[in-house]
């Protein structure tokens, strides 16, 4: 049986002008898919000689074979790019001639032509292949790793509700969950972040944070830097909304207080009614 989407080894059943014809049984030629002429392999065109190929759909949307190997195959997931954004949907560069379609429906997010974008290949109701950025449910939970330590994700939906999904090393389930998210982020973009929670289940929850000892200088610096900026002062105190501190700074107010009361053990700022100064040696 011949398998759209994926690699497999066919038979050469039939020989024509322009190609060959292939299929999964010697000698059968019903059902048959061609292998056009500049695809076959010199030395390998002999009626019986077995082909390894990749099967898809040609522009008239016909079954046929190449000996080029796309960037994915049927249920894997892969990073593309994207080649072009039309009426219909996106279309991704999959290494073959014919790009492939990224409809409107199974976007998470408005996508951009040159960016990329992790998203897995699925034959729709129509029986073609297509790409889809809905990968909830389609990434495994049996990743390698313990708690604290560091990994390497795709941010692949975001959720008003819930946070960030990540796709850890394009393979395993994983969340930054909303209270986490400090940081501004997109779909498709790669983040670098700390495994703070294993479920049952084996799905991951991640802080793209450090540790809060660790994170407390990088807070502290955070903050000078934006004194510096902002001339010496900065309109927040430990009685500011946290959404405030959230949207100037890009970090949680306990994270805030943490690194305010560390400048200030330090003796590099000093604190107004409802502002902090940077200390005049210090500018």
């Amino acid at each position: 049986m011949i398998e759209l989407g994926k690699v497999q080894t066919l038979y050469i059943v039939k020989k024509v002008e322009f190609g060959v014809y292939l299929n999964s049984e010697k000698g059968v030629t019903e059902g048959s898919i061609l292998l056009p002429i500049k695809q076959v392999p010199r030395g390998n065109s002999r009626l019986g000689d077995s082909i390894e190929v990749f099967v898809y759909r040609d522009s008239k949307d016909r079954m046929i074979a190449t000996v080029n190997r796309p960037y994915i195959t049927i249920g894997e997931i892969a990073s593309l790019k994207v080649a072009d954004v039309t009426k219909i949907g996106a279309f991704m560069d999959w290494g073959l001639e014919k790009d492939l379609l990224l409809p409107y429906k199974e976007q998470t997010t408005k996508v951009e032509k040159g960016k990329t974008y992790l998203v897995r290949l699925y034959i729709d109701k129509s029986d073609r292949l297509c790409a889809t950025m809905k990968l909830y449910g389609h990434l495994s939970n049996q990743s390698p790793y313990h708690l604290n330590d560091k990994v390497s994700g795709t941010i692949y939906e975001i959720s008003n509700n819930f946070g960030a999904f990540v796709a850890v090393d394009d393979k395993y389930d994983a969340l930054i969950k909303k209270q986490q998210l400090f940081a501004d982020v997109k779909v498709g973009d790669q983040v670098e972040a700390r495994v703070v929670r294993i479920h049952d289940n084996g799905k991951l929850d991640l802080s793209i944070r450090k540790k809060a000892y660790k994170q407390m200088d990088d807070d502290a610096q955070m903050i000078l830097d934006a004194l510096m900026e902002q001339g010496g002062k900065l309109a927040l105190h430990d009685k500011s909304n946290p959404e405030d501190i959230k949207r100037e700074l890009g970090m949680s107010k306990n994270g805030f207080k943490r690194a305010v009361g560390h400048l200030l053990k330090e003796g590099k700022i000093e604190l107004g009614q409802e502002e902090i100064h940077l200390i005049e040696s210090d500018r």
